[in-house]
């Protein structure tokens, strides 16, 4: 795939004596909305914690646009663009929602001693600069009205919200989602979903963790599935359907079409 954005080759992860993740290698196109589904256990949230660099791998490598990762910090690999969300909202709950989202961006002059010390003008227009592209943000995100409340005071749907309003402020090429959709009334559901797609079309790479199979059915492409620490299936939502390998990881439950 001469166009892949995330290369994994070999990758492994063990907890002891458990293999979370078994010799996993799978590519990312760069442009794609990828699903990655599977029963629980059965490795996807260690892949994740792989890929965003929450864990390293115990062999194989990450590749991210062409340079291996595998030993490069979360921070760092943000700041190469790649970004993540967390299935639990880890917002600063005391912090209005317009202060989450302004401390996203790294490196800002205001967090260094010499900074502060040297550049209250370089700091007053780079703060002025974070402000108006976070309201940029939240105003996309359809959250502009909720800038100033509390972030533990607005609703799991609108954290999840809050919590993409973060990684976008950091401009990523490729962003992880863990299941967006989970605990989200259906038309905060549906404004998730059009963001989604519409920063898709402006060149987004998505890939996303989602146990709501009319979510992965419906809008990615292509599915990745993983059973046992180990890639089981990759393909279109059509081919998923009947594919025997994919259902019996289900334990022969019928996916949504």
């Amino acid at each position: 795939m001469d166009n892949a954005i995330l290369s994994l080759n070999g990758v492994s992860r063990s907890f002891g004596d458990f293999k979370a993740v078994d010799d996993v290698s799978l590519k990312i196109r760069e442009g794609s909305i990828t699903g990655l589904i599977g029963p629980n256990g059965a490795g996807k949230s260690t892949l994740f914690n792989v890929i965003a660099g929450e864990l390293s791998p115990n062999g194989g490598s990450v590749d991210f646009l062409g340079t291996n990762v595998s030993r490069l910090a979360p921070d760092a690999r943000f700041a190469l663009g790649l970004g993540r969300t967390f299935q639990i909202p880890r917002p600063f709950g005391r912090m209005s929602v317009l202060e989450n989202v302004m401390l996203a961006p790294m490196d800002q002059t205001g967090e260094t001693l010499l900074g502060a010390v040297l550049g209250k003008s370089r700091i007053r227009d780079q703060e002025e600069a974070i402000r108006k592209r976070a309201f940029e943000v939240l105003d996309f995100l359809t959250l502009r009205h909720v800038a100033d409340q509390p972030a533990a005071k607005i609703s799991g749907g609108q954290m999840k919200l809050l919590e993409l309003a973060r990684v976008l402020m950091g401009d990523p090429r490729l962003i992880l989602l863990d299941e967006p959709a989970a605990g989200v009334n259906p038309a905060l559901t549906e404004i998730l979903i059009e963001k989604i797609e519409e920063l898709n079309r402006n060149g987004k790479t998505f890939l996303i963790i989602e146990h709501d199979m009319d979510f992965v059915m419906r809008h990615c492409d292509p599915i990745i599935a993983m059973a046992e620490g180990q890639v089981v299936f990759e393909g279109t939502s059509v081919e998923a359907q009947s594919n025997p390998i994919l259902l019996d990881a289900y334990l022969g439950a019928p996916l949504d079409a």
